[in-house]
């Protein structure tokens, strides 16, 4: 192949075809020179010199060149990895701005730029070649009929997030077609769409979806598989293993069909995204991309020993956002997935780790001023987690304006309050009411409290209740991987078992956690087949396991057919009641008029909490007021939005506790809508007033909702009649 190459332009970066041809560029402060490198259909390179360098971006344009093009570069300069330089020309490297790979990087000696197994480790020099065992950069056409589609921009408040992995989602569902299960597609058909509907949910948090390097070599050797995706290679590229269209760059397409759809369905579409750390590793890890394109210039490096990286995520280095071209990848890759690819928003993994400009976290680092400026991204979600590995790495409630974040006070909070230890009663009232106490001070909404009970990283909802120990042997690690203190409780016997008694009381905790979850303020997040008591079989670090460990059983569906009711009512009934889902933060203090205050805090026996109260570990029963006739926010048209009061009462004790109304609420009727001894909402529940007595068996919860006097007389008569 012969091949006229033209200066072209040096911006945009990536690929740029305009229909005659295509410009490539590339960023590399410290390389000598730059190889652009053309594959023919059958494999063969033809290697044409990038001569153009402007600003440090190496540039030229290919006549003829378009879409279906494999392509990436080769970049020369100094190997001496000693001052922090790691260039090798001998190896083919992947375009950070390709919006497509072909394929998974194989685990191959040649993927590292040293000599695998030399003495000298990764100061010697690999002059092997690479091509055959690394994925091409992909030139694509991004030309799609989106229909009219936009961002849903589904506010704050009304959102309910379904974290889910593209892949397990759908591996094993019996209605989708078996050439579509674990693809953008299959998380598209209408089967997968209809059980997200029925659920309630507005909004999917799907786990990375950038290309990613699949097979690293300590997971290959023992038959497993990077499955949740968190070592990022390519910012802009969907990964081509969850596509079922095999044409090159299909991807592309399927993954904008995939949102299509979602959007049409109304449901949200949310990345989970990696750019603290990429696939790349350690200093002893392969050169796949940019460690081979500008070491120095992309990772952060110890400054006496740049042969090191610094590592603030466990994985082994630390991407350099505090250098511009980076921070600048950084931001085009985050507007190109909202302009192009029209997701709604971002979860960041280990987001303090952005926001390190130094050593410690800075919450007003360049990375978040940016965002917060930017007219394209200050506009969708953006949920951090919030903490990385590194020192002072742990910022919940810290993050800026704007930001949402994982709220892991909430997820530990409430797991000691259920399982009966380690909590008060005050830090319980934060966490329910929406953490005003992390993020009441700065400006921001309840909104900022993502809630969550279980992730992807830990035990399901059903092996919280099972487990007490992590049992993670099948990732080949002698169980020495994954969380050992999960804040679980097994009730009495580890694992599976026929014990009615503790199966009862297990079914009855995973209601307690969901509809402590669903009622409480701030922004709820269930994890993907908790609905239906999906298990890991206690495995809580599940990362590399692509198979039934981690799939969704959809046989879960009948056999627990009560959970998912359970479970779409709850949601039904919090989108019901704008009271659980308030925009602004309880006053504690009447506002308009109604004679009581807009929330209120009781003992079992009706008198109100004391503040010595709140301090104390022994207490473990609460019930909580929340009046709907102090909402204090009036609707979009400035009038004034009410609802329904509730009483919801806690019970954390091993034993049986009867309540009693509070004394201002004696002249009120109250019937009860949820019983977490129940297996569902109750449709006719009992009624109470005065000075009635409701029975909490141990360990549950009771929700009653007041009911204005001529229903609760003719409830009460219809029940006399029956």
């Amino acid at each position: 192949m012969t091949t006229e190459c033209w200066p072209g332009c040096s911006n945009p970066l990536g690929p740029t075809w305009d229909g005659q041809g295509t410009n490539f560029t590339l960023f590399s402060e410290y390389a000598t020179g730059v190889e652009l490198c053309l594959f023919d259909q059958h494999g063969r390179e033809t290697r044409v010199p990038l001569l153009e360098r402007t600003h440090f971006v190496w540039h030229g344009y290919i006549p003829g060149v378009g879409p279906g093009q494999q392509y990436g570069f080769r970049v020369h300069g100094l190997y001496k990895p000693e001052h922090g330089h790691r260039f090798n020309w001998h190896k083919l490297l992947l375009d950070p701005y390709a919006k497509a790979l072909t394929g998974d990087v194989k685990h191959d000696p040649d993927i590292f730029a040293y000599q695998w197994g030399h003495p000298d480790g990764d100061l010697s020099f690999s002059i092997s070649d690479n091509a055959h065992c690394v994925p091409k950069s992909v030139v694509v056409d991004d030309a799609f009929d989106w229909e009219g589609d936009r961002l849903l921009h589904t506010s704050w408040h009304e959102t309910i997030i379904y974290e889910v992995h593209v892949r397990g989602f759908t591996k094993q569902h019996p209605d989708i077609p078996a050439s579509l299960r674990g693809t953008y597609a299959g998380m598209a058909h209408p089967a997968a769409i209809a059980h997200l509907q029925t659920l309630g949910i507005t909004a999917v948090e799907l786990l990375p979806i950038h290309h990613y390097h699949a097979d690293p070599g300590h997971l290959a050797n023992n038959g497993l598989h990077n499955y949740w995706g968190y070592d990022s290679l390519a910012y802009f590229a969907p990964y081509s293993g969850y596509s079922a269209d095999t044409s090159s760059g299909g991807q592309v397409r399927e993954f904008k069909q995939m949102v299509k759809t979602l959007h049409a369905a109304g449901i949200e579409v949310i990345l989970d995204v990696v750019y603290n750390h990429t696939g790349e590793g350690n200093h002893c890890g392969p050169t796949l991309s940019f460690r081979g394109i500008d070491n120095l210039a992309y990772y952060r490096t110890m400054t006496t020993q740049p042969r090191y990286y610094m590592d603030f995520t466990g994985c082994g280095n630390s991407l350099n956002v505090r250098h511009p071209q980076v921070l600048k990848l950084v931001m085009d890759s985050l507007r190109y997935w909202v302009t192009e690819m029209h997701v709604d928003g971002f979860r960041f993994d280990l987001a303090s780790a952005l926001a390190r400009e130094l050593y410690a976290v800075n919450n007003l680092a360049s990375f978040f001023d940016i965002i917060h400026q930017d007219p394209i991204l200050s506009t969708v979600k953006l949920i951090a987690e919030p903490w990385d590995l590194g020192e002072g790495g742990y910022q919940v409630g810290k993050f800026p304006l704007l930001w949402s974040e994982w709220n892991g006070k909430y997820r530990d909070t409430l797991r000691d309050f259920w399982r009966g230890e380690g909590t008060t009663l005050a830090e319980f009232a934060y966490r329910f009411t929406g953490s005003s106490d992390l993020y009441g001070n700065d400006g921001r909404k309840p909104s900022a409290s993502i809630n969550f009970i279980t992730a992807h990283d830990g035990f399901t909802l059903n092996d919280l209740v099972s487990y007490n120990h992590k049992h993670n042997l099948a990732n080949g690690e002698d169980n020495r991987d994954g969380e050992n203190y999960n804040r679980s409780w097994n009730c009495g016997v580890e694992g599976d078992t026929d014990e009615p008694s503790i199966v009862e009381l297990r079914a009855r905790q995973r209601r307690n956690f969901l509809a402590s979850l669903i009622l409480s303020q701030g922004v709820p997040m269930l994890l993907g087949g908790d609905e239906m008591g999906r298990s890991q079989q206690g495995n809580n670090n599940s990362y590399c396991q692509d198979s039934p460990i981690s799939w969704f059983d959809w046989q879960l569906r009948e056999r627990n057919a009560d959970l998912l009711q359970f479970t779409q009512q709850l949601i039904q009934f919090r989108q019901s009641h704008r009271v659980f889902r308030r925009r602004d933060w309880f006053q504690g203090r009447e506002i308009h008029g109604s004679g009581v205050n807009d929330i209120g805090w009781f003992n079992p026996d009706g008198s109100e909490m004391e503040e010595r109260q709140w301090r104390d570990y022994s207490l473990r029963s609460i019930s909580i007021f929340l009046n709907g006739q102090e909402l204090n926010r009036p609707d979009y048209k400035g009038e004034r939005i009410v609802d329904d009061s509730f009483l919801i009462l806690f019970n954390d004790y091993h034993d049986p506790v009867d309540f009693e109304l509070p004394y201002p609420l004696w002249a009120m009727h109250w019937q009860a809508k949820i019983d977490t001894c129940k297996p569902l909402l109750l449709e006719n529940g009992p009624m109470y007033t005065g000075t009635s007595k409701i029975a909490l068996v141990s360990r549950s919860l009771v929700l009653l909702q007041r009911i204005d006097p001529i229903t609760a007389r003719s409830l009460i008569f219809s029940k006399s009649c029956e």
